[in-house]
């Protein structure tokens, strides 16, 4: 249907590769490839880090928020810009999520004085979010949080690969949870990695994702343990062997294609000067951060109909989508939140996002 669309997938036979091996050895459910994974992962990010596989970001999320012991009473911040995904994981929790303003149309990540002004006696945590692979001021960001004895949360969905001041995103805060959804710079179709560098915590992590259980059915079945303990209440929130294995080879693929992504943001750039009335944030490159170029989105002129563009291109076979839609318009949370976020709102009327993927040709 698309002649370009909006993401595509960087696979070729090493992927089928990997999927065929997990299939022959016959054990599908988490096993030796999540572990490898979980390793190899770790190995990438950076010395002093431990990894838990998860089955999306949104159960890291999850899980992080239960081990900061979040609940009924608590406040979290969370960006009044990201998916709704940070939000629905405070409120599984019983906690009330309170909305920060985006900085400037420059720079669409959280502002770090919307959270300061955001922080009560009943806040918990904060939820932080590299958008479209750009990484925040976490310098900023944990001074504040520290001063509050907040725990921050990396939401890393797209920034994998990104650097803050040379250090991963994703290891810079007290937990980083990582995406692997098909239209991530990594994509196993679904799955999430937990990142910490508090080992006790990781292990806690483990006993979540998989009901409290003190083995995994791959020990019993390799004849390591005969049965099991429930150490703490848990959930299911496991990763398999198929999608361990395709993480695996996107994982050596993440640099090559992550530059990639930078040459087509360059070229964006330069087709899109000049442009009367269009915005293209982060067009400064910054020293001491390094994007991951998830997505490239952009503000539309405010006097363009953004439907009437978005079936414009259609038209074109060019897929187009929007990073995010206002909160205050889902039926959900329309009620919700008093605060109006002045930047957010706005970017989420006029913001629209064009194609970006790795194996993008010239034309």
């Amino acid at each position: 249907m698309w002649k370009v669309p909006l993401f595509d997938l960087d696979y070729d036979d090493r992927e089928k590769d990997a999927v065929i091996e997990v299939l022959d050895n016959k054990w599908l459910s988490a096993g030796p490839k999540v572990e490898l994974f979980e390793k190899e992962f770790a190995a990438y990010l950076g010395s002093g880090v431990h990894c838990c596989a998860v089955s999306s970001c949104t159960a890291a999320l999850h899980i992080s928020l239960l081990l900061a012991g979040v609940g009924p009473g608590d406040e979290v911040i969370v960006p009044g810009l990201t998916f709704v995904a940070d939000l629905n994981v405070v409120s599984f929790t019983g906690a009330k999520p309170v909305l920060a303003d985006s900085k400037s149309f420059d720079d669409w990540n959280i502002s770090v004085k919307s959270v300061a002004e955001s922080i009560t006696p009943a806040t918990k945590a904060v939820i932080v979010v590299h958008f479209a692979g750009y990484p925040c001021d976490m310098d900023e960001l944990q001074a504040v949080c520290r001063a509050n004895n907040l725990l921050l949360i990396e939401d890393v969905a797209h920034a994998i690969g990104g650097t803050y001041k040379s250090k991963k995103c994703g290891t810079i805060g007290d937990f980083g949870c990582f995406s692997f959804f098909s239209n991530k710079n990594l994509s196993t179709g679904e799955g999430g990695m937990l990142v910490c560098r508090d080992k006790e915590m990781v292990r806690q992590a483990r006993l979540i994702r998989s009901h409290g259980m003190s083995s995994l059915t791959y020990a019993r079945h390799q004849g390591d343990s005969k049965t099991y303990d429930v150490i703490r209440p848990g959930l299911n929130y496991r990763l398999d062997e198929i999608r361990a294995a395709l993480g695996i080879v996107q994982l050596g693929k993440l640099d090559c294609n992550n530059k990639r992504r930078q040459d087509i943001v360059a070229r964006y750039h330069d087709g899109l000067a000049g442009i009367p009335g269009l915005y293209i944030p982060w067009q400064n490159e910054d020293e001491w951060r390094v994007s991951s170029y998830h997505i490239f989105p952009i503000l539309l002129p405010e006097w363009m109909e953004r439907f009437a563009v978005m079936d414009f291109l259609k038209e074109k076979g060019i897929q187009t989508s929007i990073h995010y839609p206002d909160f205050s318009l889902f039926s959900c949370y329309c009620h919700s939140f008093d605060k109006q976020l002045n930047v957010a709102c706005h970017i989420s009327a006029r913001c629209l996002t064009l194609p970006l993927y790795p194996t993008m040709s010239e034309d």
